[in-house]
């Protein structure tokens, strides 16, 4: 990594937290914090935090180091990241460079020695915001200009831009990339599932052609509102072929049911988020990064019932509709954090693909 520098996030408030600042170019987005003790790596690749500033609450990070084995998209699209302590040298039998190597190589401006306590206070009490992570010289000029910046469209620019395949399993699915981790590809190959990706804005009738058994439909970051496109070609789709969906995927099919959304506070971020299944009665402990929800006022008196609430908040956290074979999840069952017990929702999507 460059030599660290006097540095300070400035948030859209006013507020000012100094740290030392590296990187090739400022840090400018929103800024949102998340609580997963480990998986930075995982987390610095989900397309999911595209545009976002980053604060990390578990203060030390890049113990472990990194590896490329871990990493779950194209590149990272973080707008800046911040951390209270980052580690130099890091012990893991696994590690191929360290934390500080991964940060550079992937352009992602950092501000380290930061109180990162203070800014998740601040953020849990005034809601995420924008901001920027620039050297401690920057004028306030510039600051103010960057502030001033706001980012739309993120899955058009972290969806895949080709259709590709992953796979060679008995039940065909097309999966519609909104910013797809490579976990979850993973976990549908597991199940015995040949994938066919397709971009955002793939029309339906495309997808249709292919005469897939059931249709994925992934995360991603962002307003669901903003690809208007994508929440008109799923609406296509529906009772023409089995759909499950997971974090933005779940909203979309919302919004094509016609569901709304809202932006959340300071939205779920982190790997151990307790979801309620309404069905069992079961807790499971989830990963989950999502800014927006559905409302769970505008699925009233709609062919859909609310499957899994948040045991924190009681935010819909999972949504089965009744016209027509499709079921989403807003946390990410592909990610196991610690426990498991999420395979339940591949099996009902293969069931529901094999007409059962």
């Amino acid at each position: 990594m460059q030599k660290l520098e006097k540095g300070k996030l400035v948030l859209a408030d006013g507020s000012v937290y100094e740290g030392r600042f590296a990187g090739q170019r400022p840090g400018v987005g929103e800024v949102v914090f998340t609580t997963g003790m480990s998986g930075y790596q995982e987390t610095l690749t989900d397309p999911s935090f595209c545009s976002q500033i980053v604060v990390m609450t578990y203060p030390l990070v890049g113990n472990y180091g990194c590896n490329d084995m871990f990493v779950q998209g194209e590149k990272s699209f973080f707008a800046g990241y911040v951390v209270g302590e980052l580690c130099e040298k890091p012990s893991n039998w696994r590690s191929t460079e360290t934390l500080e190597a991964f940060l550079t190589r992937q352009n992602v401006p950092v501000l380290t020695g930061v109180d990162t306590r203070a800014i998740t206070r601040k953020i849990r009490t005034m809601g995420a915001m924008p901001g920027v992570i620039v050297p401690a010289d920057t004028p306030e000029a510039d600051i103010a200009r960057m502030l001033e910046v706001r980012t739309h469209d993120q899955v058009k620019t972290v969806s895949t831009r080709e259709i590709y395949r992953v796979g060679s399993g008995r039940h065909k699915v097309a999966v519609l990339d909104f910013g797809i981790k490579r976990n979850i590809l993973k976990s549908l190959e597991i199940f015995n599932c040949a994938l066919t990706v397709y971009p955002y804005d793939t029309p339906a009738s495309v997808i249709l052609e292919s005469n897939p058994d059931g249709v994925f439909l992934s995360n991603g970051p962002g307003d669901p509102k903003d690809i208007a496109v994508a929440i008109d070609n799923v609406r296509q789709l529906m009772g023409k072929k089995p759909i499950f969906g997971i974090c933005l995927g779940h909203q979309i099919l919302a919004l094509a049911n016609g569901a709304d959304t809202f932006k959340m506070k300071f939205g779920h971020r982190g790997v151990n988020h307790p979801v309620k299944d309404l069905e069992t009665g079961r807790i499971y402990i989830s990963s989950q990064n999502h800014g927006y929800a559905v409302a769970p006022e505008s699925i009233a008196g709609r062919p859909m019932k609310i499957s899994h609430v948040s045991v924190n908040d009681g935010t819909v956290e999972g949504l089965t509709y009744l016209e027509h074979p499709s079921f989403t999840v807003q946390y990410h069952p592909e990610a196991s954090p610690g426990p498991g017990g999420h395979d339940y929702l591949f099996e009902r999507f293969v069931r529901m693909m094999e007409g059962c």
